[in-house]
C-alpha cells in the first residue's frame, strides 16, 4: 500500500501481525500491547476527542514523555482530521503556555502530575484549551478528564463511518503537526509539516533500511523530537514493535530488558556510554586495560573492512574474533546483545566516536536534517556509508551548497512554513523553493555530505578569521577528562573554552593522586587539576591551526542544564544564554590577553 498520509500508516498498522504493537513497563514488569488493542484505542479516543468538540483543523497538543499514549493520541488526533503540536515534557510552565497560545491548542493531553501541574499554573492564561486530559494522575481536578475515560466515551459512541470518513480526509499537502523548534535564540518557531512532508521521509528510510514484522525497537528520545517521531512511524509502517524507554536514567537497564535489534540515539548517550566504559576500564588491572588497548587498536585496524563490508585477511580476522570475544562483546551486550542498527541524528558524531563503537561492532548509521525538513535530508546506510560524513541525500531531495558554504536543500520534506510567522518562513525558504538549513557544509566527490559547523555558530575572531567550534568541541570529548566544552572567541583575539569535567573520572583520578577536597568548586580550583587540564589542552592544540588553538580555558561545577535554560530540549547549547550567564568568567579569560600573546608565542 502505498502511504501518502500519517493516517496512511495508521491503516497498515492495523494490518500487521506481530507479537505486539509496543511494550510498556508498568508496576515494574514489561507489558505488550497487541494490535488490535492499539488501534481499537486510536478509533475510540478519537471519537472521544470529536465528542468533546475537536475539529478538523483544531490544533491538540501532547504534553507527555513517551508512553503508549502519545502514539494512540497522536494517530487519534489525525485521524480526526486535526493538528497534532508535540511539547517537550522538560519545558517550563511559562515555554508551554506561548507553545499553546501561539498554536491555539484547544486541547492538551498531559501524562503525569509533574505535567498537570504546570498546566495549573498556566490554565488561566491560555483561554482556547478547553479540555486538558490525563494519562494518569493520583488526582483529578474538575476540569480535567482522564484518558481512558474519553476512550470509553468513544467506545460508547462508536460510528466507523464517521471515523473513517475524517480519517481519509487529509490529503498529503494538508497539516499534519507544528512541531516548535527548541531555538537557541528567543522565541521558538512552529515548524508546519504536512503529511505528506513526513510520509516522504518514512518512505525514503525504507530504502535505507530492510527491517520488518518481529524486529523490535526501542524508543529512547523524545517524541516530542521529529527525529523519534519520523522513526517510530517507520517502524509501524513496517510492523516493527516499539518499546517506549521507562526515562533516560532507565535507558541501560530497558536495553538489557528489550533487547531491541534498531533504535535511534543522539551523540550525547554515545558519548556517555563511551565515558563509563573508559572510567569502568580504568578502574581494572593493568592486564586487563592492556587487553582493551590491544583490542582498540584491532578495531581500529578493522575499520575499514566493516565499512566497506570487505571480508579481512586471516589474521586480521582472528585478532578480530579474540577482541570480539574479550571485550566487545560486554560492549555490545550494554545495548541488549541483538542491536543490528543504530541511527544517529540530531548533532554531530564525531567520527573518533563512531570509529569507536563501529570498530567495536556496532552499526551506527549517521543521518542529518531538521526539524523543517522532517527531518532527514541524508543517511548512510548499511552497505554504503563513510564515516566523518552523514551520508547520502535522500531519494526526491535536492542539496546544493551557497556560495557562504550554507547547505540548502528542496524537496518533498520540506516544511510550508512557519505557523503564524510569514516574516521567518520568508528568511527560511526563498522564492526557488530552497530551505535555507543554516548548516555549513560540503558534498565531497562520492556525494557524501559532511557538515563542519552551524552557520550562526561560526566564531569571526578579531582578525577576521572564521573558527567552526562544534568539530573541535567534538575533538575535546574525546578526552576522558572532558564533558561539555563550549568555545568562545567571537570578535576576541583567541578562542577560549568553557568546560565541564567529566566528574565521575575526574573525582576518581583526583583522590587517587592524594587531592583533597571537599566540592567541586574547590576540585576545579585546584592547581594540579588545572595542569591536567591544560596538559589535555596542549594534546589537542599541536593539532590545531593558529587560530583554532585554545589559549585559555576555565572549569565549571556543574553541567548545563534545560531547567537554567543553558541548553534546549534536543540538547543543545544555547551560546547567547552561556556567553550572557558566564560572562564574567568568559571576561577573565581575555584579562591581559597581551600577555597570553607572548606565552603562546613561546609555546609555538
Amino acid at each position: 500500500m502505498e502511504i501518502r498520509t500519517l493516517n496512511d500508516i495508521y491503516a497498515v498498522t492495523c494490518t500487521l501481525d506481530r507479537p505486539a504493537a509496543l511494550k510498556t513497563k508498568r508496576d515494574g514488569r514489561w507489558v505488550d500491547i497487541s494490535v488490535r488493542e492499539f488501534c481499537d484505542s486510536v478509533r475510540y479516543f478519537a471519537t472521544g476527542l470529536r465528542l468533546l468538540g475537536v475539529k478538523p483543523g483544531d490544533r491538540v497538543a501532547i504534553l507527555s514523555e513517551n508512553r503508549p499514549e502519545w502514539a494512540i493520541s497522536d494517530f487519534a488526533i489525525l485521524a480526526n482530521a486535526a493538528v497534532t503540536v508535540p511539547v517537550y515534557p522538560t519545558l517550563l510552565g511559562w515555554q508551554i503556555e506561548y507553545i499553546l497560545n501561539d498554536s491555539g491548542a484547544v486541547a492538551v493531553i498531559c501524562s503525569t502530575d509533574e505535567q498537570l501541574q504546570k498546566m495549573q499554573e498556566i490554565r488561566a492564561h491560555t483561554p482556547a484549551v478547553h479540555n486538558v486530559i490525563m494519562c494518569e494522575a493520583s488526582s483529578v481536578p474538575p476540569s480535567t478528564l482522564m484518558f481512558q475515560q474519553v476512550v470509553e466515551s468513544g467506545r460508547a459512541n462508536f460510528d466507523e463511518k464517521r471515523f473513517e470518513e475524517l480519517r481519509k480526509r487529509p490529503r498529503p499537502e494538508d497539516l499534519a503537526t507544528i512541531v516548535y523548534t527548541s531555538g537557541t535564540t528567543g522565541n521558538p518557531k512552529g515548524a508546519m509539516l504536512t503529511h505528506g512532508n513526513i510520509t516522504s521521509n518514512v518512505a525514503a528510510a525504507q530504502d535505507i533500511l530492510r527491517v520488518g514484522p518481529g524486529t523490535v525497537a526501542i524508543s529512547i528520545l523524545p517524541l516530542s523530537h521529529i527525529f523519534e517521531r519520523m522513526a517510530d512511524y517507520f517502524y509501524f509502517n513496517k510492523g516493527i514493535t516499539i518499546a517506549y524507554a521507562e526515562n533516560v536514567t532507565k535507558v541501560g537497564e530497558n536495553l538489557q530488558d528489550i533487547k531491541p535489534q534498531v533504535f535511534a540515539a543522539v551523540p550525547r548517550l554515545f558519548e556517555k556510554m563511551r565515558e563509563r566504559i573508559m572510567n569502568q576500564v580504568a578502574t581494572q588491572s593493568g592486564t586487563k586495560q592492556k587487553i582493551f588497548r590491544w583490542a582498540l587498536k584491532v578495531a581500529e585496524e578493522r575499520l575499514p573492512y566493516r565499512v566497506e563490508k570487505k571480508p579481512m585477511p586471516t589474521g586480521l580476522a582472528i585478532k578480530s574474533a579474540i577482541a570480539d570475544k574479550l571485550v566487545f562483546r560486554k560492549i555490545l551486550d550494554r545495548l541488549g546483545g541483538r542491536v543490528q542498527y543504530v541511527f544517529s541524528g540530531g548533532a554531530p558524531l564525531s567520527p573518533e566516536l563512531a570509529a569507536f563503537f563501529i570498530g567495536a561492532g556496532v552499526e551506527i548509521l549517521e543521518g542529518y536534517g531538521l526539524t523543517e525538513t522532517s527531518p532527514v535530508i541524508s543517511a548512510n546506510k548499511p552497505d554504503f556509508r563513510k564515516i566523518g560524513t552523514v551520508g547520502k541525500i535522500i531519494g526526491g531531495v535536492e542539496v546544493k551548497i551557497a556560495p557562504d558554504g550554507e547547505i540548502l536543500a528542496r524537496g518533498p520534506n520540506i516544511m510550508k512554513g512557519y505557523w503564524n510567522n510569514p516574516e521567518a518562513t520568508a528568511q527560511a525558504i526563498d522564492p526557488d523553493g530552497w530551505f535555507h538549513t543554516g548548516d555549513i557544509g560540503e558534498v565531497d566527490k562520492d556525494g557524501f555530505l559532511k557538515i563542519t559547523d552551524r552557520k550562526k555558530d561560526i566564531i569571526i575572531n578579531a582578525y577576521g578569521k572564521n573558527i567552526a567550534p562544534q568539530p573541535l568541541e567534538a575533538l575535546l570529548k574525546s578526552s576522558p577528562y572532558i564533558g561539555t566544552p563550549v568555545l568562545i572567541g567571537d570578535k576576541r583575539k583567541y578562542v577560549a573554552a568553557l568546560i565541564v569535567p567529566n566528574f565521575e573520572k575526574l573525582e576518581r583520578d583526583a583522590s587517587s593522586m592524594g587531592i583533597a577536597f571537599k566540592s567541586r568548586e574547590e576540585l576545579i580550583a585546584n592547581d594540579r587539576v588545572k595542569a591536567l587540564f591544560q596538559t589535555e589542552i596542549d594534546r589537542f592544540n599541536r593539532n590545531l591551526d593558529r587560530q583554532e588553538k585554545i589559549r585559555r580555558f576555565a572549569l565549571l561545577p556543574r553541567d548545563f542544564t534545560i531547567e537554567a535554560d543553558e541548553i534546549t530540549p534536543s540538547l543543545k547549547v544555547k551560546r547567547k544564554v552561556i556567553d550572557k550567564k558566564y560572562k564574567d568568567i568568559i571576561d577573565q579569560l581575555y584579562v591581559d590577553d597581551g600577555a597570553e600573546e607572548e606565552r603562546e608565542a613561546k609555546r609555538a
